[in-house]
């Protein structure tokens, strides 16, 4: 009998490995399968795998009747990611750079792309979803969700009822907000943070502004880089008269710029930083308008009822509980971060390309933004800015 046993478990070693690499081809053909269906909603989940080392184990020592029926059914609900379809979801394979056809895209409106990444905000998305919606200005609404942990399940229960197509970036990287994916078929893209809500005739009128300079970057929330003699390095700054950078809280540019940003061999050293950082890819945008243009950005004044920022440190009452998830809420280091960030993009690319603007859309460079105070809507310029650092 002992003489057996090893024949037995040699017998059962051999099974688990075919059976291993039937998994792995059936794995990578189903995956094939499914990524050139690319109008699918793919929600990936990843399982443990070692659960189903032991549960195929146990499946081969019954010896099932149907042994090729349980494989598949392993690779699928163990092996593989989960994969949930909706209507509204898109998976996208890895991104490809590709040129987007300028006779295919449309003039007359734009296409909306928020960042989205935590959860705490996902109850703020079907009205800011909705407000964008609102807009004659607007053709799309794309939500880009960057949190990679955020279960399927989330998701699919977020397109319920939501203004806007999700879209499940690959991985967290800020850089994917710039990437010209193939769902936008307009020449101009609006960018925005998941915590701002405009009122949509400030979203026309900062559209007919775009589209008087299509080369120009346009927004409402406007900084300015600067130069210190005294640590030779370039700082991020507020002024009250001129400004050279427009924020992706709420930035309108070409399309075309997409791809170059994304695509360009010369910006890659600069798309590093960016993940290394994890911070700037709105600097590094305006470097790369500023470079292709050799224009400065243009900032509009926010129209009828303004712009609702949600998470800006100021606010008050409801709001707490989402201004504190950005990037821009981390406030210690946080503009000497970006500054460095300022000074790296223009060490790796040779030059500063940044020009400074002064704006004939508005009567001075300030805060737009709307926040709570002691219940009611005022704008946030109007408190105390000294020890606050935002984005």
């Amino acid at each position: 009998m002992f003489d057996e046993m090893p024949n037995e478990i040699g017998k059962k070693s051999r099974k688990l490995t075919l059976l291993r690499v039937n998994l792995t081809q059936l794995k990578s053909t189903l995956k094939d399968m499914v990524l050139r269906n690319c109008d699918a909603i793919i929600l990936l989940h990843k399982f443990k795998s070692a659960s189903a080392t032991n549960q195929i184990i146990n499946q081969d020592s019954k010896k099932p009747k149907h042994p090729m029926r349980i494989t598949v059914i392993f690779l699928i609900s163990l092996h593989l990611p989960l994969f949930v379809i909706s209507s509204r979801s898109i998976r996208p394979p890895d991104p490809q750079c590709t040129r987007p056809d300028p006779n295919t895209l449309r003039s007359d409106q734009m296409t909306v792309v928020i960042n989205g990444f935590s959860e705490h905000r996902i109850p703020l998305l079907r009205s800011i979803t909705a407000a964008y919606a609102a807009s004659p200005s607007v053709a799309a609404v794309v939500l880009l969700w960057c949190n990679p942990s955020t279960p399927p399940r989330t998701l699919s229960d977020l397109t319920q009822n939501l203004s806007a197509a999700v879209l499940r970036a690959p991985s967290a990287s800020l850089n994917h907000r710039f990437h010209p994916w193939a769902i936008i078929r307009t020449r101009a893209v609006l960018i925005c943070d998941d915590d701002i809500e405009p009122d949509p005739n400030s979203v026309s009128f900062a559209f007919k502004v775009w589209g008087s300079d299509p080369d120009r970057a346009v927004g409402f929330f406007a900084r300015s880089h600067a130069f210190d003699v005294a640590s030779r390095a370039w700082i991020y700054a507020m002024e009250t008269e001129k400004y050279s950078i427009v924020l992706t809280k709420f930035m309108i540019v070409s399309v075309a710029y997409l791809e170059i940003y994304s695509c360009d061999a010369r910006y890659a050293a600069a798309r590093e930083i960016v993940d290394e950082m994890n911070n700037c890819e709105d600097i590094l945008m305006n470097f790369v308008v500023a470079e292709e243009s050799r224009k400065g950005p243009v900032m509009v004044g926010a129209r009828g009822g303004g712009v609702r920022d949600y998470g800006d440190a100021r606010n008050d009452g409801a709001a707490a509980g989402v201004r504190e998830v950005g990037l821009s809420s981390r406030r210690v280091e946080h503009r000497k971060r970006r500054g460095e960030c300022i000074t790296r993009f223009h060490r790796v690319l040779g030059r500063m390309p940044l020009k400074y603007s002064y704006g004939k859309m508005v009567d001075d460079v300030g805060e737009q933004g709307l926040c709570d105070k002691s219940g009611k809507l005022v704008l946030c310029d109007h408190q105390d800015f000294s020890q606050i650092n935002t984005r």
